[in-house]
């Protein structure tokens, strides 16, 4: 678990802290801020939310890696149309990596 991503996403990042250094699970030595220190348990949820987001969207990341670059495909359309692309540059990035499918 990542205290800092948990906190970042518990909408925490305001407040000021300090970990232990110790193996992980770390521990606080210090909280300062107007809000109130998470819980072992808010930290395991917002963990949890943090695993479950990735894992909803790495067909995005997956995409994102295969797609050409902008450039290339602003040439392909210029040179073939819009259909064209679609159907040889997006359509097959879009079938190997489907939504859903982690």
């Amino acid at each position: 678990m990542d205290i800092n991503q948990c906190i970042d996403n518990l909408g925490l990042n305001a407040n000021t802290y300090r970990l232990d250094k110790s193996d992980p699970p770390h521990k606080f030595i210090e909280w300062t801020g107007s809000d109130p220190q998470p819980s072992q348990a808010e930290l395991e949820t917002a963990w949890a939310e943090i695993e479950a987001n990735q894992k909803a969207t790495k067909y995005q990341r997956d995409r994102k890696s295969e797609y050409a670059s902008i450039p290339d495909q602003l040439d392909y359309i210029f040179h073939n149309g819009i259909e064209k692309w679609k159907t040889d540059m997006i359509l097959p990035v879009k079938e190997k990596y489907p939504k859903g499918d982690s």
